[in-house]
């Protein structure tokens, strides 16, 4: 009879040592890169749906800032609520608890989302002619895309231009289907509301 002997528990992860510049980045990475992504990629999904609908750029702005506000805030305080619960189940195990600043991560997700998320209102917010609002912040928006998307590998390993197109083509297709939905409920709806 075969017994199967079970393996001697691993050490508990611990925070890490950030001596460097390169190990914060490295660190706050994932809450940079879904900060920046989710901030870019809702907000030009605000602005696309917009245009789509053919509505005012007063509505742009009125819907931009408050989804840029609200929603960075949001999943901030979702990161941090994240790592609070991992925290807690690993205080519960007597482990060490893995990420004690919470609020950092928190931080670091709600300033990626809001600085990023801007981006695709700069059109609205500054003179730029009517006409061509929407074009520049598509080119505004898909430009932040690839470039937060190439700057992951600064701290990772692999090819600029893959992790380029990668967050550029999530992006492009969220902002395509939010125009199209606002297009199209544009149409049915119309604009009495």
């Amino acid at each position: 009879m075969l017994t199967e002997t079970a393996a001697p528990p691993a050490d508990p992860p611990i925070h890490p040592q950030l001596r460097t510049a390169r190990d914060v980045a490295r660190h706050y990475l994932g809450d940079l890169v879904y900060g920046a992504n989710d901030g870019i990629i809702t907000t030009f999904a605000v602005v696309a749906g917009v245009a789509g609908a053919a509505l005012s750029p007063r509505v742009v702005i009125i819907l931009g800032v408050a989804n840029l506000i609200a929603d960075g805030f949001s999943m901030a305080a979702s990161n941090f609520l994240s790592i609070r619960s991992r925290s807690a189940a690993e205080r519960a195990e007597s482990l060490p608890v893995s990420e004690p600043y919470a609020a950092r991560h928190g931080g670091a997700t709600f300033a990626a989302f809001v600085v990023a998320g801007g981006v695709p209102l700069v059109a609205y917010l500054l003179p730029v002619a009517e006409a061509s609002r929407f074009r520049v912040t598509t080119v505004l928006a898909l430009a932040t895309l690839f470039a937060v998307g190439a700057l992951r590998t600064a701290v990772t390993r692999g090819r600029w231009v893959v992790n380029g197109l990668e967050m550029l083509a999530v992006g492009a297709a969220a902002g395509a289907m939010a125009y199209l939905l606002g297009k199209a409920l544009g149409a049915v709806i119309g604009h009495s509301v």
